[in-house]
């Protein structure tokens, strides 16, 4: 890289992790309710998209604002992998460390994201009841709601899929869930996750596309070696009933960091992109996705896990899809 784009590169990230200004704040707590959530901390500053040349969107894409959520190095808050909408203003998150994240959605009288709320955390357990305690078990990618708010969690490094049942009243002991039975590498497995027509469907971050229920799974797309840098972090069911939502990342950091969202049909192909974010503009590791019914299109929410690192930012940014 140039001298010119290296230094236009550092400036935009910095511009990133600068802009907006706090819009709420709660004291970092570890103590747990009698319900299992404990208050997780954490504020929350308003971003835009960036430079210019950053962010593309298709036709009929609108962006409907985004947070920087800003958290203490020993909060909870960090590594999120996946989110999920409740259906009534709450969403919820799980992290690559083993918790689960509840908060609610801040909207402005015009429908844009403006902030989080009522940021409650809960750590995830094993098929013991105890809870998880360290990265090999606790390495959560992937999170759906499916029938009466069932939550699914998936996990690599150890690879499994877990119901931790309704989301009103968790298990403390998780039941296994059948999942693909591909060998996924290490730290490259069940990133995507979304609920299906009876059941779930899979996406693994090297490829592969399986539906499965409590019968088993069926392979729906081969996984074959990624021919470039892409790969899937994230899958959503389009709540209008046609097909899927995609997030797929690309993550050659630090000057060439990007994520995008594209549709995937019943038979996995996935089609044109939605929204494609690359510096200039904001950029970060894009992995999670939520979508809702709303007016005469779909809205979107996407996620971004920062590893824990303070060279990266969590980020939800919402966008109107006609």
């Amino acid at each position: 890289m140039n001298r010119r784009l290296h230094v236009v590169a550092l400036i935009s990230l910095a511009l990133a992790a600068c802009a907006g200004a706090a819009v709420s704040s709660h004291p970092w707590t570890s103590g747990a309710a009698a319900d299992g959530w404990a208050p997780a901390g954490g504020s929350t500053r308003q971003v835009g998209l960036g430079w210019p040349g950053g962010a593309r969107l298709a036709q009929g894409v609108r962006y409907a604002g985004g947070v920087q959520l800003i958290a203490a190095p020993i909060s909870s808050l960090h590594g999120l992998s996946d989110l999920k909408l409740t259906g009534d203003g709450d969403f919820l998150a799980v992290s690559d460390s083993g918790d689960l994240v509840r908060g609610r959605l801040e909207l402005d009288a015009g429908g844009k994201l403006t902030g989080l709320d009522d940021l409650r955390v809960r750590r995830l357990t094993t098929a013991d009841g105890a809870p998880i305690a360290d990265k090999r078990m606790g390495d959560a990618e992937g999170l759906a709601l499916i029938g009466d708010a069932e939550v699914l969690v998936s996990f690599e490094r150890e690879h499994r899929l877990w119901s931790y049942g309704p989301l009103d009243a968790l298990h403390t002991k998780p039941e296994a869930r059948p999942h693909p039975t591909t060998r996924f590498p290490l730290n490259e497995g069940m990133e995507g996750l979304a609920a299906a027509p009876g059941g779930w469907r899979v996406g693994g971050e090297r490829g592969g596309v399986w539906e499965c229920s409590l019968e088993g799974c069926r392979t729906v797309v081969e996984p074959t070696a990624p021919s470039d840098s892409w790969r899937l972090t994230g899958l959503e069911r389009d709540p209008r009933g046609d097909g899927w939502f995609a997030v797929q990342r690309s993550w050659r950091p630090p000057f060439d960091v990007r994520a995008r969202v594209r549709r995937m049909d019943a038979d996995g192909v996935l089609g044109p992109v939605l929204v494609e974010l690359k510096l200039p503009g904001l950029a970060d590791n894009f992995e999670g996705v939520a979508a809702e019914a709303r007016g005469e299109g779909v809205r979107l929410y996407i996620l971004s896990d920062d590893n824990a690192n303070p060279a990266q930012k969590t980020l939800m940014l919402a966008f109107d899809v006609e």
